[in-house]
């Protein structure tokens, strides 16, 4: 096996290192928490404390820090909470994956609040380069959204909030849309009238107000009435 076909897993602890050979997508899955077998991942059955000097850790050390000399369970460990070091390529489709979920997460969740508007998706990828904001492939995407989002309100005026859509919608169609709604928002209310019709009060990501009264439109052939109020 070639050294292209293997990187570097590391983790550091109060002065102890311990770095292990692993497969790198599988490991990269493996971090992702995806259900993997630790054997698939792992090239070799060793744990170093310098894998360029070949120097292994001992058995004292991984009894100390992991509780266990267990290859398995240590590597398991190294994984979830150490390092890996990633191919320049591997970290750039991350961090490309992970921007797209980023921006997606800030323009359903964000609105201009000059307009109460939802700001497009371009528009905050645009600001995030002026901005000059890092990508951590392996942070989770709320986490740096709201860093994010931050960062680039000094250049375009953005602000979290929420939507209400306060609903009714007429007994022709009131049962077949009680159904969607509660996968388009969190219903607060609802209202079921003498007359088989239905009041709901539902919310939302207010990022998201046009693609869900959109969908309520279509579910009931644009016969809905639909009232939002914006929630800075």
């Amino acid at each position: 096996m070639s050294s292209r076909d293997y990187v570097i897993a590391r983790y550091e602890f109060k002065g102890h290192r311990f770095e292990i050979l692993v497969k790198p997508e599988e490991a990269l899955r493996f971090k992702s928490g995806e259900k993997i077998n630790i054997d698939d991942v792992l090239v070799g059955d060793f744990v170093y404390k310098d894998t360029r000097k070949g120097l292994k850790a001992s058995p004292e050390a991984l009894v100390k820090v992991f509780g266990t000399d267990d290859i398995r369970k240590v590597a398991s460990e190294i994984l979830k909470k150490g390092e890996i070091q990633l191919t320049a390529e591997q970290r750039r489709r991350l961090v490309e994956q992970k921007k797209k979920q980023i921006i997606s997460f800030i323009s359903r969740n964000a609105i201009d609040p000059r307009t109460g508007l939802p700001i497009p998706p371009a528009r905050i990828e645009t600001a995030m380069a002026e901005a000059r904001v890092g990508i951590d492939p392996f942070k989770g995407v709320e986490e740096q959204a709201l860093a994010i989002i931050k960062a680039i309100s000094r250049i375009l005026p953005i602000r979290i909030a929420r939507a209400v859509l306060r609903v009714s919608i007429p007994a022709t169609y009131a049962g077949r849309a009680y159904s969607q709604l509660a996968r388009l928002g969190e219903l607060k209310s609802t209202n079921w009238k003498s007359d088989g019709s239905l009041e709901a009060e539902l919310e939302i990501p207010a990022g998201m107000q046009t693609e869900v009264i959109e969908k309520i439109n279509k579910l009931t052939n644009g016969t809905a009435k639909i009232e939002s109020k914006v929630f800075k």
